[in-house]
């Protein structure tokens, strides 16, 4: 994994990161992707029967019939803003630089892997979100990239959560991270869940999710990086999100990790994934334990796997992901490939 000095769309970069950083940055792409495919053969299944039959290690050809270590779209809409991130900044401030995603340059190439089947583990497209379809033929119409994601209630899937956790690295390098002052930071957060889900609702969870992420880089401690996350996001959130901040109580309560797991729920809905993931990282202390009980609460598997997998692998690293799944994972080195661009392009 090591990294060369390029010169980057005219603009020669800065050293790359040290290891540890693109240890994290490895980790939770990979990570990610690894809990995704992990979920994805038994999706739907219920808690009581993963009990009976859990889940331990890569296997296949259950809900869709696909290939062990076959990841879906969850970790294919990830690749995509990966990509865009690493290739497609636009400078809009010179002193200081100041870069914003390419909206559009996101929307196309989500485009291209509905369509095309690009950024997908075996040129197949399949476990497409209903919300995000919608944003995507919205903005096939000529929508507004940002005006394409449902607003309604019933648009609070998990389906910009899931493919968020690259800007925690992005916002780590082009961004004021202090998210209690930073406006910046949150416009960005919630433009990029706003291509497909723009429900406030959506949007508070992609930016605790973020803060956590960044925290966990910086705490030895996974309930303190986790507190330190919340609190940090909080301000913001109560006074510009009050109304919708309430739904996300539980995890801002101290004795939450302690919940028993019947009253952790892991379904599709943004509020129940996001608690979930937390809830399965603070009660392991290694990479394959956090997934794996992120798997074997059912129901959303893959989705709860994948974003608990990415906050394990930044937390944990990438050396701490089992090679065994690694060798399995579809793909590994074009997503190694993707990290390599991206971790060259962050670390100026």
């Amino acid at each position: 994994m090591s990294i060369e000095r390029p010169d980057y769309m005219g603009f020669e970069l800065d050293p790359p990161p040290n290891l540890r950083q693109k240890e994290r940055l490895f980790g939770g792409i990979l990570g990610l992707a690894v809990g995704d495919a992990l979920g994805v053969p038994v999706e739907f299944q219920s808690r009581e029967l993963l009990r009976r039959n859990p889940v331990t290690g890569m296997q296949g050809y259950g809900t869709y019939k696909q290939p062990p270590g076959t990841w879906s779209d969850d970790t294919s809409l990830m690749l995509c803003l990966v990509d865009s991130l690493a290739h497609t900044q636009i400078v809009t401030d010179v002193k200081p630089l100041r870069w914003q995603p390419n909206y559009p340059d996101i929307m196309q190439r989500f485009l291209l892997w509905f369509d095309k089947a690009e950024y997908t583990a075996h040129d197949e497209v399949f476990d497409v979100g209903i919300a995000t379809r919608h944003a995507l033929q919205r903005y096939r119409k000529g929508a507004d990239p940002i005006e394409c994601g449902g607003t309604s209630e019933q648009d609070n899937g998990n389906g910009s959560l899931m493919r968020i956790l690259p800007l925690a690295f992005y916002l780590r390098s082009f961004c004021e991270w202090d998210l209690s002052k930073a406006k910046k930071s949150f416009d960005i957060i919630h433009n990029v869940s706003s291509l497909t889900h723009a429900h406030q609702r959506s949007r508070i969870a992609c930016g605790l999710y973020l803060s956590i992420a960044k925290n966990l880089e910086s705490y030895e401690d996974t309930k303190l990086a986790i507190k330190v996350g919340l609190e940090s996001a909080k301000p913001w959130y109560a006074e510009n999100y009050a109304k919708e901040l309430k739904h996300y109580a539980r995890i801002f309560d101290s004795d939450f990790a302690d919940l028993p797991e019947e009253k952790i729920r892991s379904s599709g809905y943004v509020v129940d994934t996001l608690e979930a993931a937390l809830w399965c990282l603070l009660n392991t202390d290694n990479y394959k334990d956090c997934v794996l009980k992120a798997v074997n609460l059912g129901e959303d598997t893959d989705t709860v796997a994948a974003v608990a997998g990415g906050l394990a692998g930044i937390y944990y690293g990438v050396e701490d992901i089992p090679e065994e799944w690694l060798k399995q994972l579809a793909r590994r080195e074009y997503i190694e490939k993707l990290c390599e661009d991206f971790c060259r392009s962050v670390g100026r």
